[in-house]
């Protein structure tokens, strides 16, 4: 499986991953522009951008960082860089996680011995991968502990899900979810929910399995919502759209940052894992899929339905202590705005007030592109 490189630190280390989409300035139809895009980046900017399997998006990384204010700078430099490459070139970067109406059937792959084994494997459930997400990185102190914060996070992916849903159309067509994005991952065959796994030990000989088997080439072909990852040495949240914006990036961020803090340190003073069961996370994830932000998602401790905005107060307040430590408190009371306003939410308004897809990406661009 490669170099492991957990190691003890007491301040969670962050790491974002943006995947944002290549848009026409003209028709606000997709790109496939990524090449054109790499030759005018800075050499310093061009080692944080990176290809997809399509050449109509590109992905952006941060380095590693210590807090979410480190985040929004090192995102901000990045984005104003990869932005005025796209100016140059006729082009717009478009924040959401589906393309209102341009087509998986015109996006061509991008040239990579990867890509075109895994399309040749996959078939159309490769090619339909004309979607785009957010990937939040938080370092822990071993294996065991990414396992354990992994199972202990997954009730609250749901809710990650409906805070930054972001991919109601598909097809040209309104899909009647918020996040149609999250259905399409899941043809994948190792993507959606994790299984459940009870430490370091039993998730290598998983991958190891999988491996001998023949399922999966790679690791890199784990696709989970939630996933340790062995070479940076942090848990991986992947279950999130593409957000609207940087502000929105940053509060979610600074919410999965002390989530997965406090539940580490719980670990560490040995509390008692309060159970979840499988079908009620399920359950909730299709909620947040169909429903977005208007989600009533089931509480694991009593199964009860709250809503998104009571269940996001709650474990605001919860997290709260932590965020002063972690020096996030703005960026996570900004979260609270979430769950009035999504990307879906808003893409939605907008194609009711004009009837027009177009005037969806041209609206979403004006309004979140200012970072």
């Amino acid at each position: 499986m490669g170099t492991i490189s957990f190691a003890r630190n007491d301040y969670p280390t962050l790491g974002v991953e943006l995947e944002l989409q290549l848009v026409d300035t003209e028709t606000y139809a997709l790109s496939n522009s990524i090449t054109e895009i790499l030759a005018e980046l800075p050499e310093e900017t061009a080692k944080y951008v990176k290809p997809e399997l399509m050449q109509s998006y590109l992905e952006i990384n941060t380095d590693v960082c210590r807090t979410v204010g480190d985040v929004r700078q090192d995102l901000t430099g990045k984005l104003k860089d990869v932005t005025a490459a796209a100016d140059k070139l006729g082009l717009k970067l478009f924040w959401a996680a589906t393309h209102p109406f341009s087509s998986w059937r015109d996006q061509k792959i991008t040239v990579n011995d990867r890509y075109y084994e895994l399309v040749d494997l996959m078939q159309d459930v490769a090619r339909r991968l004309v979607t785009f997400g957010l990937h939040i990185h938080v370092g822990v102190d071993s294996g065991d502990k990414a396992v354990m914060v992994c199972d202990r996070m997954l009730r609250y992916l749901p809710l990650l899900l409906s805070l930054s849903s972001n991919s109601p159309f598909w097809e040209g067509r309104n899909t009647g979810l918020h996040s149609n994005r999250s259905k399409i991952m899941e043809g994948l065959p190792t993507a959606g929910l994790p299984p459940t796994m009870r430490n370091w030990s039993e998730y290598t000989w998983l991958i190891n399995h999988l491996i001998s088997t023949g399922f999966i080439n790679t690791i890199r072909e784990i696709w989970w919502d939630i996933r340790p990852h062995h070479n940076f040495g942090t848990v991986e949240i992947r279950v999130c759209d593409m957000p609207a914006n940087l502000e929105q990036v940053l509060s979610l961020t600074a919410f999965v940052q002390c989530m997965v803090k406090c539940i580490s340190d719980e670990i560490d003073e040995g509390a008692y894992q309060l159970q979840h069961h499988p079908m009620m996370v399920q359950q909730n994830k299709w909620r947040a899929t169909r429903y977005g932000i208007d989600a009533s998602l089931v509480s694991s401790e009593n199964y009860k339905l709250f809503s998104v905005i009571d269940t996001t107060k709650q474990l605001v307040d919860l997290v709260s202590p932590m965020s002063e430590r972690l020096e996030c408190t703005d960026e996570l009371d900004r979260i609270c705005d979430l769950v009035h306003k999504s990307g879906a939410k808003r893409q939605l308004e907008i194609m009711e007030a004009t009837g027009d897809r177009r005037e969806v990406v041209k609206q979403m661009i004006e309004e979140n592109n200012d970072f």
